[in-house]
C-alpha cells in the first residue's frame, strides 16, 4: 500500500490540521473537478471527498491527500496533480460504504499510486 497517499505533503496544510477546506474548489492538472464536501487532515488518514456536481453526474470522489500539490487560501482552491480523466476513472466511491472501508483505501492507494503524478507511470 502507498502510505504516503494518505498524508499531505510537507507544508500543504497547517500543522494542527484545524484548517477547514470544505467548500474549496478543486482543480485537477487540467481543470476544475468540483468542491470539497468533506476532508480529513489526520496524519495517516488525510483525504478529500469532492462533490463533482454535473461534471460526473453529481457523484462524489475520494482523493488521497498525497495528490494535493498546493492550497490557495486566497482563492479557496485546492490543486491536485492528477488529470480530470484520471480522477473520473478512479474506483467508484460511495460515502456510506467506502469512507471507513480499509479494502477500498487499499484499492484507491493502488490506483492513484499506479498512475503516478500528472499521469506519468509510477517509477
Amino acid at each position: 500500500m502507498h502510505d504516503d497517499m494518505w498524508a499531505y505533503r510537507s507544508g500543504i496544510v497547517h500543522p494542527t490540521g484545524e484548517e477547514d477546506l470544505t467548500g474549496y474548489t478543486v482543480e485537477a492538472a487540467d481543470g476544475r473537478i468540483g468542491k470539497v464536501d468533506k476532508h480529513s487532515a489526520e496524519v495517516t488518514d488525510a483525504y478529500l471527498v469532492v462533490d463533482t456536481g454535473v461534471w460526473i453526474f453529481g457523484k462524489e470522489v475520494l482523493i488521497p491527500a498525497g495528490t494535493v500539490t498546493r492550497i490557495d487560501r486566497e482563492t479557496h482552491t485546492v490543486h491536485v496533480d492528477r488529470t480530470k480523466e484520471q480522477i473520473k476513472a478512479a474506483p467508484e466511491f460511495h460515502r456510506d460504504n467506502h469512507l471507513a472501508d480499509p479494502d477500498y483505501r487499499v484499492e484507491i492507494s493502488k490506483y492513484y499510486g499506479a498512475i503516478g503524478r500528472l499521469g506519468g507511470p509510477l517509477v
